[in-house]
């Protein structure tokens, strides 16, 4: 009889052969990311409607012969209109949700954009991009940004309130150095389509796309702990809701500074530089796609100064990083006048790089401020904040504007615009930390 071993182990008749173990798929990244993308290249199509005016003042002065004052007020308006929106924008976003108020903004902007090219006479101006545009943009403005970070993100919320904000400047990129060659080519109407299909191609993609709340798809808000929370019941009353925000904000002294240092912001980089830098160039002899060219290097370095600044409000008193923001953004304008020639030297090319990292990298801290003072209204005051951007904005774009006509340049104007800079870094320093100021530093 003949004994036989089992191999140790050997598979027994019927059983697999052992298979090394399945690799574990990778976890994917939280939803919150995919809405904050769709959110950034939201803000990036945006951000076209925000490249074109300075493009289109000497053209529009050539072509109808109205002064840059005429014009300038029209960006004026549409630049007040886009900050007085914002607040009203946020509570609507809490009464319909996210994604019905910006697809709606974004078919305004570009009804109001496409409807410029029929225009001949200034009120036409005023009411295509000054109205339309205004309130179409504002619905999308920095409160959209606020409101999509507080809902989803309980973690790095510096972090991402710094890259939506960069969407401006990515959209600047993009659009400037394309719509100031169309302009030089093929006219200023072609270029006012261009951003208007533009926007028209992003609804789609927002509707079907965009979420309201992380619990709208089970989740919590990335860095939450615990369960999803029930989706808020709606919010009714939008532009009540709006009003008494602001009325009870505006008890506290640190909604005026902030609304102060805001407005000097927003005078000092879309009322002035965004709106009257390539006129101002093209004065002393630069071409246009050039000065349109290191408009779009400003969005490359804000790309970075943004991100960074969202970094540091995550680690660092969102007071003094705004002081020191606006002191070394007026020492710059105070430099400006100077740099100004017919062609591009390095000086410039230095005064660009510096000005773009500081471009808007006051919002994170600002934001942050916000959030600290007033909790789960922040984004709507922030909204009023940004209100005082726009109408600091507004008034540069205008007074910038008739001081050219007036004095045949923009001197005055770039220096005074650094006088301000400087009273906001001061402005700062006084700003008091709020009651939430220890637990949005925890959650930051």
């Amino acid at each position: 009889m003949t004994q036989t071993t089992e191999l140790s182990g050997a598979p027994e008749q019927g059983e697999q052969p052992d298979r090394p173990p399945r690799r574990a798929l990778p976890r994917l990244p939280h939803r919150a990311w995919s809405v904050a993308a769709i959110a950034f290249v939201t803000i990036i199509g945006a951000a076209g409607f925000a490249s074109l005016p300075g493009l289109l003042i000497d053209p529009l002065h050539d072509e109808f012969g109205w002064s840059r004052g005429t014009i300038g007020f029209a960006v004026s308006v549409n630049l007040a209109l886009y900050g007085l929106t914002a607040p009203f924008a946020a509570a609507l976003m809490d009464r319909f949700g996210i994604r019905k108020v910006i697809a709606a903004a974004l078919a305004v902007i570009a009804t109001g954009g496409g409807l410029t090219v029929f225009m001949t006479e200034p009120w036409q101006l005023i009411l295509c991009w000054g109205v339309l545009v205004g309130l179409g943009s504002g619905s999308m403005a920095l409160a959209f940004a606020a409101t999509v970070t507080n809902r989803w993100f309980v973690a790095q919320r510096g972090l991402v309130t710094g890259i939506l904000t960069a969407g401006g400047a990515s959209g600047q990129l993009i659009f400037l150095p394309l719509l100031s060659w169309i302009v030089e080519r093929h006219d200023w109407r072609p270029a006012a389509m261009t951003v208007a299909i533009a926007a028209l191609a992003i609804v789609p993609l927002v509707w079907l796309l965009l979420r309201d709340y992380p619990s709208d798809v089970g989740l919590a808000p990335y860095g939450a702990d615990g369960p999803p929370t029930p989706r808020p019941a709606p919010r009714h009353g939008a532009a009540r809701r709006a009003v008494k925000a602001l009325a009870s904000a505006s008890r506290t002294g640190t909604f005026w500074l902030l609304a102060g240092t805001f407005a000097i912001c927003g005078a000092s980089t879309n009322g002035l530089v965004k709106t009257h830098f390539v006129p101002a160039a093209h004065d002393h002899g630069m071409p246009v796609t050039a000065a349109a060219s290191l408009l779009a290097v400003i969005g490359v370095f804000d790309i970075i100064g943004t991100v960074a600044s969202g970094w540091f409000t995550d680690r660092f008193d969102a007071r003094r990083l705004l002081a020191m923001y606006y002191a070394l953004r007026g020492l710059s304008l105070m430099f400006l006048p100077v740099l100004l020639a017919d062609a591009v030297h390095p000086p410039m090319i230095f005064f660009i790089v510096f000005y773009g990292l500081d471009w808007v990298a006051t919002v994170p801290p600002t934001m942050a401020l916000c959030r600290e003072q007033y909790g789960e209204d922040s984004a709507i005051v922030f909204g009023w904040v940004l209100a005082s951007h726009q109408v600091g904005a507004g008034v540069v774009a205008f007074v910038g504007g008739v001081a050219r006509d007036a004095f045949g340049s923009y001197d005055l104007v770039w220096y005074g615009a650094g006088a301000l800079c400087a009273i906001a870094a001061l402005m700062s320093l006084v700003i008091r930390r709020g009651p939430n100021a220890q637990t949005a530093a925890a959650t930051a």
